[in-house]
């Protein structure tokens, strides 16, 4: 049955023991995050006997899902509303709210667990964390969570490239350790945890340049699709079509290459305009933007090219290609954000290659 998402594990697990041996050379441990794939049970199994320090995920329904001997740790900042939840089924969590902070510590408290926090702080990015400069607001941020008997100051963190696109570098991954220092210097305390972000840090790693005293990375696009999100390029000696979109030809037809009346809005509120090419041959496959986000595809075919996408429909350019005939199936390799929204799409089928 298609749509089908085919997921090769094998390579998986190649791609996963090679970042976890690139960061254990470098004395760096690794959060394997399972959120693109919404923690299918059978890639955790590739986590679960692999060298990896952690399975990281953002959503708390995928880590209750997950069954493993590793320390769980929560991505995205708590939900207030969440916290018995997170105690339950996270070891570990990233906070930058005191307020949360003590829900989360009376939470643990009633349940009679220790729960680890990593305190996010924002080194320019701009997405969650406790703006590096305000140290007065990380230092309370740290006695808050000391403050709370069954929390454990464990460790600060950053992210880095998902919404600004700030890069790592020596100066920001710097000051993260700078932090760290103070921190320790300060209360006292131990706090063996400063993650450096996630699979953007990969070329600094791979050319010896994070700063000493960074010591974690959460791994996910590098893990799944080979990428060094800094550059969008795949690392080296990882593969990069673990996963394999299988799609079905559902009409196959010649016709012009520009729509013929008024033009207006498309169904999603867009106003389009296409450049005529003439006659075409256009397939249209039984896939669509409730399933995959269509610019995120490259097709295995070099001679087809993806025209566009509605809700259902996936159409695509065959006129260089030939052989083609409605039933066939045309394969892609998803970028991530094509992925993510493959492995949400209930209607799209799995299936696994050992």
């Amino acid at each position: 049955m298609y749509p089908l998402l085919s997921i090769n594990l094998s390579k998986l697990k190649h791609n996963l023991e090679t970042l976890n041996d690139m960061c254990r050379a470098r004395g760096i441990s690794t959060a394997i995050v399972t959120k693109v794939f919404c923690a299918d049970p059978r890639i955790v199994d590739v986590i679960n006997v692999s060298s990896a320090d952690y399975i990281a995920d953002s959503r708390v329904e995928n880590l209750e899902s997950i069954k493993t001997d590793r320390e769980k740790m929560l991505l995205r900042i708590s939900m207030p509303c969440e916290v018995e939840r997170v105690v339950r089924c996270a070891d570990i969590s990233l906070q930058s709210e005191i307020s949360t902070i003590r829900l989360l510590g009376a939470a643990a408290k009633k349940a009679q667990r220790l729960h680890k926090v990593v305190i996010m702080i924002d080194l320019g990015d701009l997405r969650e964390g406790i703006f590096f400069e305000n140290r007065d607001e990380i230092f309370d941020t740290v006695k808050a969570v000391m403050d709370e008997s069954n929390l454990v100051p464990f460790g600060i963190g950053t992210n880095l490239t998902c919404y600004g696109g700030i890069l790592p570098d020596e100066n920001n991954l710097g000051e993260l350790v700078k932090i760290s220092r103070e921190i320790r210097g300060r209360f006292g305390i131990e706090l063996p945890f400063v993650s450096g972000g996630n699979s953007s840090s990969l070329t600094m790693l791979l050319s010896d340049r994070i700063p000493s005293g960074i010591n974690n990375l959460r791994l996910g696009e590098s893990f799944t699709l080979s990428n060094d999100t800094s550059t969008g390029l795949p690392v080296s000696g990882l593969y990069d079509d673990a996963f394999v979109l299988k799609a079905q030809i559902v009409e196959l037809k010649r016709k012009p290459s520009k729509p013929m009346g008024t033009s207006g809005m498309n169904a999603f509120g867009e106003t389009v305009s296409f450049e005529d090419k003439g006659e075409m041959l256009r397939a249209i496959l039984a896939i669509g933007r409730q399933d995959v986000d269509a610019d995120g595809l490259r097709p295995l075919d070099e001679k087809i090219d993806i025209i566009g996408a509605s809700s259902d429909h996936l159409i695509v350019d065959l006129t260089k290609s030939s052989g083609y005939n409605v039933g066939d199936v045309l394969d892609f390799i998803p970028a991530y954000g094509a992925l993510l929204r493959l492995c949400t799409s209930k209607y799209v089928k799995r299936e696994y290659v050992e």
